[in-house]
């Protein structure tokens, strides 16, 4: 498509040549001729000039290259790419290799490829796409515009809304880590006898598991994004627009509120609450409630502005102890001077 073709479709105002024909996107570094790159932080303005894009998304013109005006020059370019690239779809039908049990319900449109097993009573909205060795349990009820990719599962009785996807290898309700020990000291397993519900719009990346409840629900609300390799336990919460970085645990009840951040390898402590717009920093460890609006990190995490000064001081540690005795010792000779008898 021409350059001017794909401002109308972004909505973008034009700079420069619209003839120009525009065949993909690619980042700054990469991009060459024919390719549409983006600059969405300033910081990286200086790269511009090494580009071979011929046109950039940006959210100021910028001399000697075609561009277009976007107030979200990041989020527009994730929609130019979806232009150019879409993610391959099986045509509807049903594999002669998948099992379907005669009382589960399947939406028109699906596509439901080899040994795809959906057990009795279990519900499956239009349009659904379930790749090879997906696995639904008995009286799972999932929405419209579902995708689920190969060895994903989801267990008995979980719920899931519309436009959810799931890449490889998801566990949805899982058995929450539960258990109570008897009079010899042995474990004894607490049935998990809740479910997982997941609302509309929400995408789990590969190898994560969300913990049924012990009782009532685990909950994922309406267009979170948990990354790969996230632990969710039992009866938490994971609010509104989340974001939930790679290798991420949540210990069982805890709630995180709307538009919560954890960067990767964050731990959360149980039966705690994350409040609105909070952000957690990598490989902090949370024990306590978190107030909403708050930047936090380290273990045990507190303010980010305050850590950051404290770990620039840490390296320094061994010189200010080093430093301190010195003094304290240079203080107790000035002490016994000024004891001694004068001449």
């Amino acid at each position: 498509m021409t350059l001017r073709e794909m401002a109308e479709r972004l909505g973008c105002r034009l700079e420069g040549d619209g003839a120009v024909e525009i065949h993909s996107v690619a980042g700054m570094e990469h991009a060459g001729p024919g390719q549409v790159t983006f600059l969405a932080n300033p910081k990286y303005a200086h790269k511009v000039k090494d580009t071979r894009a011929s046109a950039i998304l940006t959210r100021e013109p910028i001399d000697g290259i075609a561009c277009l005006i976007s107030t979200n020059p990041y989020l527009d370019f994730a929609r130019a790419l979806a232009l150019f690239y879409q993610q391959p779809k099986p045509a509807p039908g049903i594999s002669e290799l998948a099992y379907i049990a005669p009382s589960a319900r399947i939406g028109e449109n699906a596509s439901i490829g080899p040994f795809v097993s959906i057990g009795e009573n279990a519900v499956i909205g239009r349009n659904g796409v379930l790749h090879p060795h997906v696995t639904i349990y008995q009286g799972a009820v999932i929405g419209d515009d579902f995708l689920a990719h190969s060895h994903v599962a989801v267990r008995e009785f979980c719920k899931i809304g519309h436009r959810v996807v799931l890449q490889n290898g998801v566990v949805i309700g899982g058995d929450g880590f539960g258990f109570a020990k008897d009079d010899q000291g042995r474990h004894q397993k607490i049935a998990q006898s809740g479910i997982v519900v997941i609302e509309d719009d929400v995408e789990i990346q590969s190898l994560t598991s969300v913990d049924r409840a012990t009782m009532g629900e685990t909950r994922i609300r309406r267009g979170a994004r948990i990354d790969s390799l996230v632990q969710i336990g039992h009866a938490c919460e994971v609010g509104e627009d989340n974001i939930i970085c790679g290798q991420v645990g949540l210990a069982g009840s805890t709630v995180l509120k709307k538009n919560v951040l954890l960067a990767g390898q964050v731990g959360v402590a149980g039966h705690l609450t994350i409040h609105d717009n909070a952000i957690v920093y990598a490989q902090s460890g949370i024990g306590q409630d978190v107030p909403a609006n708050s930047v936090i990190s380290g273990s045990p995490a507190f303010s980010a502005r305050e850590w950051l000064r404290s770990i620039t001081a840490f390296p320094k540690l061994g010189d200010l102890i080093k430093q301190v005795r010195q003094l304290e010792t240079r203080l107790r000779e000035l002490e016994a001077a000024s004891q001694k008898p004068q001449s």
